[in-house]
């Protein structure tokens, strides 16, 4: 801690920024790693893993899967009011670990997300007679007519989405894990070897300024639009037809981004821990609005609080997973830029509403950087949305639970609804995973 204050200090007095993150060498040349040039000096480190026998992948008919009617409207209102209304097929059971879940076709619901009394919209078919006033009292002045409200947006989502399943033989698969701030590729070492030995092709990778990518000293390179560009180029690069994106905290809204951007290129996505369905817009009173040397100064106190705040435990397992994801191993300089460009105010409830695609939400019990409530809101904002909550985990859940991740993913992968009589069917449940039941929600 002695010599990050004094290289602090070395950093305020000749305005220079230490500890900057450069390229790393990799320790696995061979094992999937790749540099990506996303932009002329901007350089990715990207883990790539492909299956080693791909002569036992197949693939699937254009006509595999389950056809869903996507259809709802928005409608925002001047008073900042948000009503949504599901036309199509609505999911109201559980999809996962469920034995007699249901799409039921053509269902009506209003999800209405603030305080809102609608009156009356027919004549009441059984009138109460008006009361007699008593001689000599004066009639009481009718109540002030209710102006008729005006939407000021209104969007209607009307499409038909195929729902599959994806599995690790398939080869137009592919899997995307976004790590957020200050983490690196590593912290999905689990599941990338877990998915990777059951044949998906994995993609991983680090975002400038984190793990083995460059480091721009500029602080425009680390703005919400440029992080997500660098990730359109990976996407791009990469991409099969039925793809799935797994983002966590910040990594989420990058994830929310591409879904938003290649609606019939991303099939499934999963967010871990990534909060509300809220436009970004960084707070001017953080920590992280302090000059860079300050920062450096405070950083082994920032790991700590990282520590106590993103581990449900503290204990020397969970500093060796910090350790050993590269977790908030950023330069001061990198984590005040990355804090200060989480600026997206296009990312509202009504961005979030329009997406499509089946989403599954998973939320560690002991997060205190997310609130439950936010995941519960975006549960509800969504078309396609499932929570599981997961008791032992915190911010970190996928680094502290694992299996129970893994578990929880493969099974959403695998998950296809299916047609049966009068109804559609949900996929049976995998066994081992009877234990958690109690803890999902859904809207």
């Amino acid at each position: 801690m002695l010599t990050s204050i004094t290289d602090g200090i070395l950093c305020c007095l000749t305005g220079k920024t230490t500890s900057l993150v450069l390229p790393l060498e990799s320790s696995e040349p061979s094992d999937g790693f790749e540099f990506v040039e996303v932009k002329p000096g901007r350089v990715l480190r990207v883990r790539h893993i492909k299956p080693e026998d791909a002569s036992v992948r197949d693939s699937i008919d254009d006509d595999t899967g389950t056809s869903v009617h996507c259809k709802r409207k928005i409608t925002v209102y001047r008073n900042g009011q948000l009503v949504i209304e599901n036309l199509g097929d609505v999911l109201h059971s559980e999809i996962l670990q469920c034995q007699d879940g249901d799409l039921e076709p053509c269902s009506t619901v209003e999800v209405e997300l603030a305080d809102y009394k609608e009156m009356p919209s027919s004549p009441d078919p059984n009138p109460v007679p008006p009361v007699p006033l008593p001689s000599g009292e004066q009639k009481p002045a009718p109540p002030p007519r209710r102006r008729r409200r005006k939407p000021k947006r209104t969007v209607l989502i009307d499409s038909t989405r195929v729902i599959s399943s994806c599995k690790g033989t398939h080869s137009d698969v592919a899997l995307f894990f976004v790590h957020g701030v200050g983490g690196s590729l590593d912290i999905w070492s689990s599941q990338l070897e877990f998915f990777s030995r059951l044949g998906y092709e994995v993609i991983a990778p680090d975002l400038a300024g984190h793990g083995a990518s460059t480091a721009p000293q500029i602080a425009a390179a680390y703005t919400f639009y440029a992080l997500a560009e660098d990730l359109r180029a990976i996407f791009k690069r990469y991409a099969r037809k039925r793809n799935i994106l797994i983002g966590h905290s910040y990594g989420v809204s990058f994830c929310t981004f591409l879904a938003h951007e290649y609606p019939d290129l991303v099939h499934k996505v999963v967010m871990i821990n990534g909060g509300g369905p809220t436009a970004l817009e960084p707070s001017l009173c953080s920590i992280f609005q302090l000059p860079s040397c300050v920062l450096h100064c405070l950083s082994p106190c920032l790991a700590w609080s990282f520590l106590k705040a993103g581990f449900a435990r503290q204990g020397a397992k969970e500093k060796q997973l910090l350790k050993q994801g590269n977790a908030f191993n950023v330069s001061p300089f990198v984590l005040r830029a990355m804090m200060s460009g989480q600026y997206w105010p296009e990312g509202d409830e009504v961005y979030h509403a329009e997406l499509t695609v089946p989403i599954l939400l998973v939320h560690g019990m002991c997060d205190k950087f997310v609130p439950m409530e936010e995941d519960q809101r975006m549960a509800e904002i969504l078309l396609f949305a499932f929570l599981k909550v997961i008791e032992e985990g915190s911010h970190m859940v996928m680094m502290e639970c694992p299996d129970t991740v893994n578990t929880l993913l493969h099974e959403f992968f695998l998950w296809e609804p299916f047609y049966g009589p009068s109804l559609i069917l949900c996929s049976p449940p995998e066994q081992g995973m009877d234990a958690n039941r109690d803890l999902f929600f859904f809207n």
